[in-house]
């Protein structure tokens, strides 16, 4: 069986929400299938379940399928620190930081570790469905290119293009990108997949027609406008999303931290109709929330500094104030931050919030973890990306829940028992459930709309 490349016409045009889709799809066939993306590129990233740091969305797609994710599945990705700094994870383990664009420059010693994790990858399933990036076609990254031109050539994939129509230039991205691959891709291509479609469909006919009929391209399917609303991975994806707040009899505030990192924390509070979460960056927003969340940092001190510019500590620092600190935002609660190899800062000791009697020490390995834990009474699944060395995994004391792992609102008992605490009447939900119920209903909402049997036969 042949693996499937998805490649978009350029950025934000669907293909990660796609190649989520038809993976899920063909492993719900009973194909024996795996996400996979060469190179990504994001501020964020999660613990695969071989304790290595890897993008979110291929992360999210192993556990929708119910296999186990690893790195091999993202064997590079650039977490971006600021606009010219990353933190380069080769095979889930960072190599240090690294100017960003020396990163796109030399690609060729970054090739070996793609190629051993696709062929790896390859010998345990039998299709592995890879994410592209970008605009596949960009003539002066070719060369450089991971995870587009290279992942179809070394592993001879098939091709599916997805295009949106937001941008007004459906017509000549599709044709441009395709008449500009190589000529032994072209004919690799299965076709194309018209995502984001705002009308009825019916009203894209004579585009149908254009692109079969004048560009020789089979059109798989046109996609209605849906959201997945699920595996974030950028904090403007989040901030888009639509919340129901119809319902709603708390409210949350997450305070936007400008490093603001790990945002999938705060998906099981966007679902819950009970919950009205906000995103806040100033003491007014604060006073309106009934609980408040200092979420994870990629860069704790800068964001210390932050808080306390604006104003913050006072109300963070409150025995009076409820609130859950995570990763990052546990850190600044201890009285200091010791950073003796100045991981993060120019300073060796850092003045932290001081809610939390004791200090953290910033070491220069990244601690990445991801299992079972006991906090707060109870036994919760979550991970951990940090440097900090500290004593206790979690702090709870009056009104203050704390600690260094993400993932502690998706355990339905922890969260149902908190906002009770809040709020008597809060009845609480399954997360679980619903977010199977979310993807089986955007994966069904695909299957409707492409022809997934002309694909199958495609890749047999």
């Amino acid at each position: 069986m042949r693996s499937l490349s998805i490649f978009g016409t350029s950025n934000d045009e669907g293909k990660s929400s796609i190649a989520f889709a038809l993976t899920y799809i063909l492993h719900k066939r009973g194909y024996n299938v795996a996400p996979f993306k060469a190179q990504s590129t994001s501020k964020n990233s999660q613990v695969s379940d071989d304790g290595a740091e890897m993008a979110i969305p291929q992360c999210f797609a192993a556990e929708a399928i119910g296999i186990k994710s690893s790195f091999l599945m993202n064997p590079v990705l650039l977490k971006v620190e600021s606009p010219t700094k990353t933190d380069l994870i080769i095979h889930g383990k960072s190599s240090g930081k690294k100017d960003i664009w020396s990163c796109y420059k030399d690609t060729q010693m970054l090739k070996p570790f793609v190629k051993d994790a696709f062929v790896k990858l390859s010998k345990k399933y039998e299709c592995i469905v890879a994410e592209g990036a970008g605009n596949p076609v960009e003539q002066s990254f070719m060369k450089r290119d991971l995870s587009n031109i290279y992942i179809a050539q070394e592993f001879k994939t098939k091709i599916i293009l997805v295009t949106g129509v937001e941008d007004g230039s459906l017509f000549s991205s599709i044709y441009g990108v395709y008449k500009l691959l190589p000529k032994k891709l072209r004919q690799d291509v299965i076709g194309v997949i018209v995502d984001k479609f705002q009308n009825d469909i019916a009203e894209f006919d004579e585009g149908v027609q254009i692109i079969e009929q004048l560009f020789g391209m089979r059109v798989l399917g046109v996609i209605p406008h849906k959201e997945l609303n699920l595996g974030f991975d950028t904090i403007e994806s989040m901030l888009a999303s639509p919340q129901n707040t119809k319902e709603s009899i708390i409210t949350v505030g997450v305070i936007k931290l400008p490093n603001i990192s790990n945002i999938t924390d705060f998906e099981p509070l966007l679902a819950d109709k009970e919950i009205e979460l906000r995103f806040i960056n100033n003491l007014h927003e604060a006073s309106l929330c009934d609980l408040l969340i200092l979420p994870g940092s990629k860069m704790v001190v800068d964001d210390l500094e932050w808080l306390i510019e604006n104003g913050f500590k006072n109300i963070l620092t409150s025995k009076e104030q409820k609130l859950v600190a995570i990763s990052g935002g546990y850190e600044m609660l201890h009285e200091q931050i010791l950073d003796p190899n100045n991981v993060e800062s120019a300073y060796k000791k850092i003045q932290g919030l001081g809610r939390i009697n004791a200090e953290v020490i910033f070491g220069k390995k990244t601690i990445t973890k991801k299992g079972l834990y006991s906090l707060f009474g109870y036994k919760i699944q979550g991970y951990e990306i940090h440097n900090a060395i500290i004593k206790e995994l979690f702090v709870k004391k009056r009104n203050l829940y704390a600690t260094i792992v993400h993932g502690i609102f998706d355990n339905n008992r922890f969260r149902t028992k908190l906002f009770r605490s809040i709020n008597p009447n809060y009845k609480g939900y399954d997360f679980a459930e619903y977010k199977q119920k979310i993807i089986d209903e955007f994966a069904s909402h695909i299957e409707k709309s492409v022809t997934i049997e002309t694909i199958e036969k495609e890749l047999k």
